[in-house]
């Protein structure tokens, strides 16, 4: 190989190829940075002014903990993705558990968790013995604890620490102000950390802006799409914020336009069963909040009015609440499908409303005081937290009928193009995986030209980007879209 020629130079030279990504979210800023990486020549078209910004998320899903209702294979799936994502985007990690706990009101029992939390725990020791480097998860002994009602108690009379030297300093806080009268016991303290949609953001506009393979098209929409003509090439329309008009022709196109996917499919007439669910959390500032906080789910019913509920810690006393009950995170009507006419499912025109334009005043300040009052029945100081920012809001596209599916990663129409149909932030990389193998199959990159790195994460410049950087960029984005800078800061705690 030419030593005067960077690693990613070296791996693909020769190839001219050129991919598209469509959809500069999770999906698609992930995979412009993997492929761009080794040397593949890309381009995102984003149609917002920034990257990553679309339905929130707050944590991996290291596990699927959060949802008692999907199958083992998931919750194995989503382990291993969030390990590589905790290596590939260190920076946006939020290095804090989460307490899970089942209140009086809920059908189950803690004991109906351990099988599951056993079998995550054997596989992640499984899959630090295989690579130590996957060991980001923190000790496996302590990928869940249990705690019961008398050590909770204990811990609630210890001084509020300014530091964790240990896993109990993650309760104390939590014991002295949850009201131990509303839950079942043991709760679980598991390693689910939390995840910064703002970090992220900065980190993909960082690396994006230092990858000569990478060209990024922000304020720019596709209008039309044509299927390959004889020189096999697809022809992409789309527009700059100035309204001209740019024509440009890719070897392969993936479509990562979350929950709007189906234009794009209806464009090529592909069809595509797909459902698409609006959500949304909220922000809210607890000033009189003290100590050191975890993440903190109580389960419930989905749907009904004892749903889950979900405190999110930040610093300087802010919160990201979600409730799912019909009256927080979840809406009626919210949960739509595809027909048979179009492979876009069609949210009412008031959700469209709120993501493209902004929320009623009124009605972000009920659903967030809703949701203040939802945590409030378990921490009863709670209730002085007050409306701190507009509700974090989007809508997910969730592939096939299955509402309940959250790991998925791509689908495929033709020979060249993709479908990223990610449910959960954390499976991004493994969409960016399964397109790989298939530029490769196809022809479009060949197996010489990427090397060992097909079946490794090669992010040597996204992994330059340093934690002030990201700060920086991230605090940025948080004013630009109207939120606290606490939201883009990183929670991380000496362990």
């Amino acid at each position: 190989m030419n030593s005067n020629l960077t690693a990613s130079e070296q791996l693909i030279k020769n190839s001219n190829s050129k991919v598209a990504i469509i959809g500069g979210g999770v999906a698609g800023s992930t995979m412009a940075l993997r492929f761009a990486e080794l040397g593949i020549d890309t381009t995102l078209i984003e149609k917002g002014d920034s990257l990553v910004n679309g339905p929130p998320f707050c944590h991996l899903h290291a596990g699927g903990n959060l949802y008692r209702e999907i199958s083992d294979q998931q919750c194995l799936l989503l382990l291993q993705q969030a390990i590589d994502t905790v290596k590939v985007f260190p920076h946006s990690i939020n290095f804090r558990p989460t307490v899970i706990a089942l209140p009086k009101t809920d059908h189950g029992e803690v004991t109906d968790l351990l099988p599951r939390l056993i079998k995550l725990r054997a596989r992640y020791a499984e899959l630090v013995e295989l690579d130590v480097t996957n060991k980001v998860l923190g000790d496996v002994e302590h990928y869940f604890q249990l705690y019961e009602r008398n050590t909770l108690e204990q811990l609630a009379k210890q001084p509020l620490p300014v530091e964790i030297s240990s896993q109990d300093d993650w309760l104390v806080a939590f014991a002295q102000q949850v009201n131990l009268e509303t839950l079942k016991f043991p709760v679980l303290l598991v390693q689910e950390y939390g995840w910064s949609a703002f970090r992220l953001a900065a980190i993909a506009t960082l690396a994006s802006e230092k990858l000569t393979h990478c060209r990024l098209h922000l304020n720019h929409k596709v209008i039309d799409i044509k299927q390959p003509y004889s020189n096999g090439k697809w022809r992409v329309r789309y527009k700059d914020s100035a309204n001209r008009e740019i024509v440009s022709e890719f070897d392969y196109v993936v479509n990562a336009c979350g929950f709007k996917s189906g234009e794009i499919d209806d464009m090529l007439q592909a069809k595509r069963q797909r459902m698409v669910e609006f959500k949304a959390a909220y922000v809210a500032n607890w000033s009189q909040c003290q100590g050191l906080w975890p993440e903190v789910v109580v389960y419930g019913e989905r749907g009904t009015p004892n749903g889950m509920a979900q405190l999110t810690p930040y610093p300087d006393g802010y919160f990201q609440l979600h409730g799912m009950t019909p009256d927080i995170t979840l809406f009626e009507q919210g949960l739509v499908t595809s027909g048979t006419a179009s492979a876009q499912p069609a949210l009412p025109s008031r959700f469209i409303k709120k993501i493209e334009q902004q929320w009623p005043l009124e009605l972000a300040k009920d659903r967030t005081l809703g949701s203040i009052g939802h945590l409030a029945q378990y921490f009863p100081h709670f209730a002085q937290a007050k409306v701190a920012a507009k509700p974090l809001f989007g809508a997910q596209q969730i592939p096939g009928d299955d509402a309940s599916l959250r790991a998925a990663d791509v689908s495929f129409y033709g020979r060249h193009y993709a479908r990223a149909e990610i449910v959960k932030a954390s499976s991004a990389l493994s969409a960016a995986d399964v397109i790989l193998e298939n530029l490769i199959d196809v022809g479009i990159v060949n197996t010489a030209q990427v090397g060992d790195y097909l079946h490794q994460h090669y992010f040597p410049v996204t992994l330059q980007c340093n934690a002030t950087e990201v700060t920086r960029r991230a605090m940025q984005f948080a004013r630009q879209r109207g939120y606290p800078e606490a939201l883009a800061k990183i929670v991380t705690f000496d362990k």
